[in-house]
């Protein structure tokens, strides 16, 4: 008897340390102000299944590459929300996904110090579903200067979009570049200017997944999408001086 209610102790013991230390691997300092501020303190799992791939140290904190896998989440995603919670802008992107896009992203960001990257899935359960990341850096990412206004007639190239589309498994695997500052506003009184709105768009001109946009993405931005099927895409763009960019895909 003594002996089962021992083993019974100890199990309940292991169980409430792994539960802690499952809460504590995901929890920060900043968790509960961004629950309130950016999911309006709606109901949440930490989830497992909401893959968040960052490399251990940003080695150019001006072009950190993220990549969310959440492929493994059961249901239809309603709404999907980036953000690098101790950075000066922490929000990288909102993504609201038609059927076809696929629950892949990978996008390059700036870092400003070492920060928890959160990936939040709203479910049509009800629940935002998030994964949790970290990346080490030795700062500096988000107050540097853009490396392309270095460049002589950078400005006759703004707007210009490169892209490949490559196809596996019946998805199509879409990687697109918009040249672009992407200012901030934060480094040498330049002000901001940088894409703030994107949507991936099919023949018929139907969206099939709408982007917002942060001034915390890196220049050049870098987008890399799933989706499901061979159809052909469009990808339109708008910087938030109004100018408008599109590519064919």
């Amino acid at each position: 008897m003594y002996k089962s209610l021992l083993a019974g102790l100890l199990l309940g013991t292991c169980t409430t340390l792994l539960h802690a230390e499952e809460t504590s691997r995901h929890t920060s300092t900043m968790w509960d102000y961004y629950h309130q501020r950016l999911l309006d303190n709606q109901e949440f799992v930490f989830d497992d299944r909401v893959q968040v791939n960052t490399p251990p140290f940003a080695e150019d904190a001006r072009q950190v590459p993220l990549e969310i896998d959440a492929r493994a989440l059961p249901g239809t995603t309603r709404k999907i929300m980036l953000w690098a919670e101790l950075n000066p802008i922490p929000q990288i992107m909102v993504v609201t996904p038609g059927e076809q896009l696929e629950n892949l992203i990978a996008v390059r960001i700036r870092v400003e110090q070492a920060t928890p990257i959160r990936a939040a899935f709203l479910q049509d359960d009800g629940l935002w579903h998030v994964g949790t990341g970290h990346i080490e850096a030795a700062g500096g990412g988000c107050t540097a200067p853009s490396v392309i206004r270095a460049e002589e007639g950078w400005e006759k190239h703004v707007g210009e979009i490169f892209g490949a589309r490559h196809l596996r498994d019946n998805s199509s695997f879409l990687r697109m570049r918009i040249s672009h500052p992407m200012d901030n506003g934060l480094s040498g009184g330049i002000p901001e200017y940088f894409v703030d709105h994107a949507q991936l768009r099919d023949e018929s001109g139907r969206v099939l997944a709408d982007f917002e946009l942060f001034a915390s993405v890196s220049e050049n931005p870098t987008l890399t999408l799933a989706l499901k099927g061979e159809q052909q895409a469009r990808l339109w763009a708008r910087d938030n001086n109004g100018n408008e960019f599109n590519a064919r895909f």
